[in-house]
């Protein structure tokens, strides 16, 4: 189980990489960005495994995901945001829209990925923005999110 668990924290990682690069190189697919990163990185095939579908919900549902995002931050539209911020939270959405894993551990491993890719600042930041969402989506129990997040 724990192998498991550090395969799943290793793709989150490479799906992140594989945001980074597209949102900075603009216009080229994500997919194909994603295929070059992990193949410049030998990606092992469990990884991919795991990456691949999260990759791939991206690069269908980008827009709806950032229209998603966008309900949950103040004053911040997504291009105002650093690279990595935009990257983790766009990682967290698409993992939220899966539905796969628990929403306490999308939160945790986005704020894990801010914190190691980013800073501090940035891994509080995505723990409000995530949350916000995951209420948002009805992913967590409690009252809906209509609070909007505003960045520190």
């Amino acid at each position: 189980m724990a192998r498991t668990r550090r395969v799943e924290t290793r793709a989150r990682a490479r799906v992140l990489q594989a945001l980074y690069a597209w949102d900075l190189r603009g216009e080229q697919g994500l997919e194909r960005v994603a295929t070059q990163v992990w193949d410049d990185l030998a990606v092992s095939a469990d990884e991919r495994r795991i990456a691949g579908p999260l990759v791939r919900t991206l690069a269908a549902s980008r827009a709806e995901i950032d229209a998603e995002l966008a309900q949950v931050t103040t004053n911040w539209r997504l291009e105002r945001l650093g690279a990595v911020e935009r990257s983790v939270l766009r990682l967290a959405a698409a993992e939220l829209t899966r539905g796969e894993t628990p929403p306490r551990v999308v939160i945790q491993e986005a704020v894990r990925l801010a914190e190691r890719y980013g800073s501090a600042q940035s891994a509080r930041f995505v723990n409000g923005v995530v949350d916000a969402l995951a209420r948002r989506m009805g992913k967590l129990e409690g009252r809906p999110a209509s609070r909007r997040v505003a960045r520190p």
